[in-house]
Parts: structure tokens; sequence; C-alpha cells
């Protein structure tokens, strides 16, 4: 364990999965039932650890988080050197992060949710998507899900991940849903003010509406645009509902 620092609630540490630092916390009650959050951060690179609203969430729920850091990897399953020349963040998280939760909390689906925020809510969204028994509960809040937008700013690395734009759109959540195969618990919000983001948030609500594939999401509420002014206005309503479905997914096994 590397270092470890006190929050007025519980216990933030870090510890090494897999030769990579990852952020853990214990609130002082963890929830009888190992009820887990998995975070995947934002481009930014921000952390939990200063963010009450967070942490307020996870004391009230009993949640243990683990937040890898995966660096400007956008959480996919290409190589991105900026975290590791051999293993993408998504199969890091998938295979290794699961293992040393399995390994040391003695926890696994559906007992884990992800959570996510802008390039981390895309990431949860997207992972679940691929591997909705895996990952049968995530929160996503503003979601950057066309991020291969972003490649017409010259984002260096996307153009180490992708050959082309294409590629990346390819890639992104909306298009890895599956009519007969989705996650069976999902939420996810965006600012109608984040005039970046919103759109393809939208998109996806209109996707899944017609699949019929049953989803939760908040494209209204406002405060904030896109940052943790927002993130944190909808932390409450975001971990609330990874609760209940933690809950009824333990009840549905």
């Amino acid at each position: 364990m590397a270092s470890s620092v006190a929050s007025q609630s519980g216990q933030w540490s870090e510890v090494e999965v897999a030769g990579h630092i990852c952020e853990i916390y214990h609130p002082p009650r963890a929830s009888e039932h190992g009820y887990t959050v998995i975070y995947l951060h934002g481009v930014h690179l921000n952390h939990l650890h200063d963010k009450p609203e967070f942490i307020r969430e996870f004391d009230r729920h009993g949640f243990r988080v683990i937040c890898p850091r995966t660096a400007r990897s956008w959480w996919t399953d290409r190589i991105c050197s900026e975290f590791d020349t051999k293993i993408s963040a998504e199969c890091y998280v998938r295979d290794h992060v699961m293992d040393w939760l399995k390994a040391n909390w003695q926890v696994e689906p559906p007992r884990v949710a992800l959570l996510g925020t802008s390039m981390g809510g895309q990431g949860a969204l997207r992972m679940a998507f691929k591997f909705p028994n895996k990952f049968p509960v995530l929160a996503a809040i503003s979601p950057a899900i066309d991020y291969h937008t972003r490649m017409d700013e010259g984002d260096e690395t996307l153009f180490e991940m992708y050959a082309d734009k294409e590629a990346a759109r390819q890639d992104t959540a909306t298009l890895h849903v599956h009519p007969l195969n989705w996650p069976r618990n999902m939420f996810f919000c965006c600012d109608p003010v984040d005039t970046r983001w919103h759109e393809s948030a939208e998109r996806l609500r209109m996707k899944l509406a017609a699949l019929g594939i049953p989803y939760e999401a908040d494209l209204e509420t406002s405060g904030g645009g896109h940052g943790f002014e927002y993130y944190g206005r909808m932390a409450e309503k975001a971990l609330g509902f990874v609760n209940q479905r933690l809950e009824s997914e333990r009840l549905r096994v």
C-alpha cells in the first residue's frame, strides 16, 4: 500500500494492481453485502478524495470504491502508451481490477457497479454494453460519448489508438448497444447546457427507447455545465440509483 489519507468520514489509500496504482476508499461502515463501485475518471484525471458530494454518498450506502488510474486512455480496448504499452484500459478493469476485487474484497458481479464521469462516463457505458453480465449496473454522469469529435482538435492520444475519426466513432458506446444483450440497470445524465456532450447522450437515449431497452436518464436537470459542479449535483441521484439496483440484482440472483 503506497499511502493513505483520512477523509472526514472514511479512509482513502492506494494499492498497486497489475503494476498500476488504484485509489481505494473504505467507508466508516461498509455494506453488509459488499457493494462496490469502480470509478472511472475523466480526461482531466481528477480524483474523488476531495469531492464531498461523492464521499457523502459512498458513506450513506456503505460503498467500497476502487478508482483505477489509466491516464487519457478513454477506457478503450486500445493500447494507450500513456497508461500501458501492453494492456488496454478496458482489459485492465475487466480482468485485473475485477480479479483484485474478488481476491481482496471477496466481491464479484453482480455486486459491483461502474460509475464514471465524462471520459469515464462513456467508458462505463461502453464496458457495460460490451460485457453486460460482468457489469450489470452502471451510472454515467456527463458521458463524453462521441469522443471521436476530439480528433478534430488533434487529440494525440486518440490518434495513437485509432487510425482515423471513423474508426473511433465505430467504437463509441452508442454503436456497442446490442438489441438482445444489454446491462439490466443503467443510468446516465447530462446537463442540457453541456453543448459538447448533451446531443450524443440524447441520441443514446433515443436509440435505447427505439430498441425497447430499459434505462433511466436525466437530460433535463441543469447546474454547472460540464465539470464537478454538475457531477456533484448529480452524485446523490446517480449513487442512489446504483444502490437500489445493486440491491435488486442481489435479490434477483
